[in-house]
């Protein structure tokens, strides 16, 4: 799915078509912590909508719009795959519209130098960096504008006075935007203790150097059928080792070698969601937010990770990413 730049496989067993596997059905296999190497056989849902061949035009595009579809398989009478509609061909644009309205307030962490950008963030402030016709945070915000998530607090310090000019500038109403500033920097969490008697509903909160391309309906779903306090989006990020991996046992004696082999990590993306009682476990004073999950899992409360495709998350704070995206 990586490489090709997809949500959606099809499935066959020889010339025959079994379904579609889908980024979801991966992301709930990886939740159930089925092992990555199984067959997708096993965890390949059967029960998903397709369309058929007797169905007219408008049916499939009324069922594709209502599942927000990015593509719709036709089959036929004896289950063979015979044509795919994409949302694209009926829709015109390249991606479908979000799934639902979420309309809860998004934290934007703005506060630092941003010096891995260096020498570009010694005149401008990492979120004001421009990535196309837009700059860093703008990207972000217009991703959470898109779920209606149009209420913004940011957290500022180095360069605040520029931040708060720019959006003064471009004047733009589909952002409401309120500041809260950092004296002193509080790491990735510590200024948040500022909005304990602002945020009162489950609120999302970002690093100003990322893209999540994923859909935050799905996230929230997870954290509230869960009841986690906070969900930690994470990346799916596999790692190939070129060599032979041993394995040993007692007295050093051999126990198995593995050519090559794969391995996959839960990268932290700087995407969260919190909620507002979380505010009362932060101390005024500096505080990570790996603090806070660490004080959470000691006391056994519910910090939830919701895994994404490693190609769904890019860290624009870093120059190989910044440039990548820029070239799009």
């Amino acid at each position: 799915m990586d490489s090709e730049k997809t949500k959606t496989l099809f499935v066959f067993s020889e010339n025959s078509f079994m379904g579609m596997l889908t980024i979801g059905d991966i992301q709930r296999a990886i939740l159930k912590n089925i092992n990555l190497e199984e067959c997708v056989e096993k965890i390949l849902d059967t029960n998903k909508i397709f369309a058929y061949i007797d169905e007219p035009i408008e049916e499939i595009k009324n069922k594709m719009y209502r599942l927000r579809a990015e593509c719709m398989p036709v089959i036929g009478n004896d289950g063979e795959l015979l044509n795919v509609y994409f949302w694209s061909d009926l829709f015109g644009s390249r991606e479908p519209l979000p799934k639902a309205t979420l309309d809860l307030p998004v934290v934007i962490m703005a506060g630092g130098k941003g010096s891995r950008l260096a020498p570009l963030t010694n005149i401008y402030p990492k979120p004001l960096i421009p990535v196309g016709e837009k700059t860093i945070i703008e990207t972000i915000m217009d991703k959470f504008v898109s779920y209606s998530c149009n209420n913004f607090y940011i957290s500022v310090n180095y360069k605040a006075e520029m931040i708060k000019n720019y959006f003064d500038f471009i004047d733009n109403k589909k952002y409401n935007i309120e500041y809260f500033r950092e004296e002193k920097p509080l790491g990735t969490a510590g200024s948040l203790r500022l909005l304990k008697n602002v945020l009162h509903s489950t609120f999302f909160v970002s690093n100003c150097d990322i893209m999540i391309y994923e859909d935050f309906a799905n996230i929230l779903d997870y954290h509230k059928i869960n009841h986690n306090e906070l969900t930690v989006v994470a990346a799916v990020k596999t790692f190939s080792i070129p060599y032979g991996t041993i394995e040993t046992g007692e007295n050093g004696l051999l126990k198995s070698i593995h050519e090559s082999p794969n391995l996959s990590f839960k990268i932290n993306t700087g995407l969260y969601i919190l909620e507002p009682s979380l505010l009362n476990d932060i101390p005024d004073d500096f505080y990570h937010i790996t603090d806070l999950m660490d004080k959470l899992i000691k006391e056994n409360r519910k910090v939830g990770v919701y895994p994404i495709s490693q190609s769904d998350w890019m860290d624009m704070g870093n120059w190989d990413e910044y440039l990548k995206l820029i070239k799009k």
